[in-house]
């Protein structure tokens, strides 16, 4: 199965860019998208059902052209549930997540399994906004384990808003004090770790340098490379054998993000 995850920084200039064209032929089983900054209604008729997809959009509750997501599933894959958010008003309000939930193969013995958009929050702001993400970020963490002890295997993909260790950022130094990279930010990646959730780019790039899939726009910093990884694929270890791919599409172009890669046998 091939999924392509990608924070368009606005949907619809990812329209007017051509990279939403360029994520049609991929021709990707799931491809998911962070930073949509748009209602369904605002986008043309083929772009929120494409041909040959479901899609799927959560959206902010009260800002405009602000925040949300969206996943769109080849028609050929069942869903058997949608859930949006975790079910608590004030970390649903701003459209971060869509989960779905698939019962698998039962003629192949394939696992039931869940795959999970999350477009988690900037910590930028101050301190209330630093602990709105920490507040998301655990919300988070326990509704994936509930996932798990539900008898699901679990893909997650996003804007995680955070790189994990120095190798993850070009400047770590000079970033120590700032959020995205701030000690207790690293540390809710060292918990999703320790749940057993495999960070699979890292996994199989253990000592890859200068692999990043933010830049600051308004630095020239993608032409220099000095950028962060911050958006990731998870997938809980009882998957990770199943991976054959997860990269970093560092060449496409549309976006301060660039998309991100996972092949996985489900």
């Amino acid at each position: 199965m091939k999924i392509i995850s990608w924070n368009v920084n606005g949907i619809r200039a990812a329209i007017k860019k051509g990279a939403f064209d360029w994520l049609i032929s991929q021709n990707a089983d799931i491809f998911c998208l962070q930073e949509t900054k748009a209602h369904p209604e605002q986008l043309p008729p083929e772009v929120v059902t494409p041909h040959g997809y479901v899609s799927y959009f959560d959206h902010s509750k009260g800002r405009k052209g602000y925040s949300g997501v969206a996943i769109y599933v080849k028609s050929s894959l069942k869903v058997d549930k949608v859930e949006y958010g975790f079910g608590v008003p004030e970390l649903d309000q701003e459209g971060r997540q869509i989960a779905l939930l698939f019962k698998g193969d039962s003629s192949k013995k394939g696992p039931k399994w869940a795959f999970i958009n999350t477009y988690f929050p900037n910590g930028g702001g101050g301190p209330e906004r630093l602990a709105y993400k920490l507040r998301y970020y655990d919300a988070f963490l326990a509704y994936i384990e509930k996932l798990r002890k539900n008898g699901y295997s679990i893909v997650f993909t996003g804007d995680v808003n955070t790189a994990h260790t120095e190798i993850d950022l070009a400047r770590p130094k000079e970033n120590v004090e700032n959020t995205g990279f701030l000690p207790i930010e690293r540390a809710w990646i060292d918990k999703v770790i320790d749940a057993k959730f495999i960070d699979t780019f890292r996994a199989l790039h253990p000592k890859e340098i200068g692999a990043y899939t933010y830049w600051d726009m308004k630095t020239f910093a993608r032409e220099r490379n000095v950028g962060w990884r911050i958006d990731y694929f998870f997938v809980s270890d009882d998957l990770m054998a199943s991976v054959k791919k997860s990269e970093i599409l560092s060449d496409i172009l549309g976006s301060d993000h660039c998309p991100i890669f996972l092949n996985v046998a489900l």
